[in-house]
């Protein structure tokens, strides 16, 4: 009802801008597109093989032995720690005593039963034998001693076996160091009851240290046992220790599909157990440059990359043909040739691009 005096102001306030020289917000224009001018996710090219994608690893001794008890027990004392140097022969665990050293003192007893059963069993073949040889024993009673005596001898032997058995088990009670090395693990403390062949720590020589790492079958490939690689700690980057491919295990990880590889380290290598690193190929291999696959383009057989040229406030793409060498660590491809280091290189949206279409600043992926 009140139409009239609003549509009059807005009309009013209306020339009033165009008078002054300002717009007023419903009177912007938009602003124009850029047509055909769209940002590119794009990176630089470079030696990221070998500078950033390095594999994880960890140090391990050489030669790693679990340690357990030959029989059940409960573990009464453990003499060691994680970090424990040991010399061979030294005691680091023990059982509970008692109860072997009654099976020594039972095993002790039925010996001596056993050898009573014996002494019997011969002085009644020997009568028997003399009474048969005066007609006054028949045959039957002669065979039935001679048995009697031979399951006698039998009882004995069976029973100073198992008192050597008891013996030997109740040696069993402590667990000796059967090298030199450290503690580089505990699984069980004092008062756990263990059983046969339960692992209760982990012994580790110090006569060799040397770097596992996980890699994938599309990597594997190229890697070969005497490869050589190089090792370093996040702690001192630029520290570069030389190591050497010993081994590659034939099995693959259940859960993670990868394989280890065993990288054997020289003889003065301080590196701590446990202690964290980072390896990479070492020479020609990783200087090679690397793209993630979702930059290469396949037409024709031919593996092609955009390559962003700019000039100034303009740049443009162009498509070149390149030449991989195989997969690298990250889901990425080995640039064997074609590109150079510094490159400016498309890496997604590759499908939508054209031959020397105009492009606009490059976006981080």
């Amino acid at each position: 009802m009140h139409k009239g005096p609003i549509t009059a102001f807005l009309v009013l306030l209306a020339l009033a801008g165009a008078a002054s020289g300002f717009d007023l917000p419903w009177q912007k224009p938009p602003p124009a597109p850029a047509a055909g001018i769209r940002p590119v996710v794009s990176i630089l090219v470079g030696d990221t093989q070998a500078a950033g994608h390095s594999v994880p690893g960890v140090i391990v001794a050489r030669i790693e032995v679990a340690l357990g008890f030959q029989t059940l027990g409960r573990v009464t004392a453990r003499n060691v720690d994680i970090g424990d140097v040991v010399r061979r022969g030294d005691v680091m665990a023990t059982l509970n005593p008692d109860d072997l050293q009654g099976d020594v003192r039972a095993a002790q007893a039925a010996v001596e039963a056993a050898q009573v059963e014996l002494r019997t069993a011969e002085a009644t073949a020997q009568r028997t034998r003399a009474l048969a040889g005066r007609n006054v024993a028949s045959t039957a009673q002669l065979e039935q001693a001679e048995r009697a005596l031979a399951a006698a001898q039998a009882a004995a032997q069976q029973a100073q076996s198992e008192l050597v058995r008891a013996r030997d088990t109740a040696g069993f009670a402590e667990m000796r160091a059967p090298f030199d090395g450290v503690v580089s693990a505990t699984f069980a403390n004092a008062g756990a009851v263990v059983s046969a062949g339960e692992p209760v720590l982990r012994l580790s020589t110090q006569d060799g240290i040397e770097a596992v790492i996980d890699l994938p079958d599309t990597v594997l490939s190229r890697v070969r046992q005497g490869d050589p690689y190089e090792v370093w700690t996040e702690n001192e980057p630029g520290r570069i220790l030389p190591a050497t491919v010993s081994q590659i295990e034939p099995v693959a990880d259940a859960a993670t599909r990868t394989r280890r590889i065993h990288l054997a380290l020289e003889q003065d290598a301080d590196l701590r157990l446990g202690a964290l690193v980072r390896a990479r190929p070492a020479g020609a291999a990783a200087a090679r440059l690397v793209l993630p696959q979702a930059a290469v383009l396949e037409r024709d057989g031919a593996e092609l990359v955009w390559v962003v040229s700019r000039d100034g406030d303009r740049a443009t793409v162009a498509l070149r043909r390149v030449q991989t060498a195989g997969p690298a660590p990250g889901g990425r491809l080995t640039i064997a040739s074609g590109l150079a280091e510094g490159e400016e290189v498309v890496i997604r949206g590759i499908h939508s691009l054209t031959e020397g279409q105009i492009v606009g600043a490059s976006v981080t992926p």
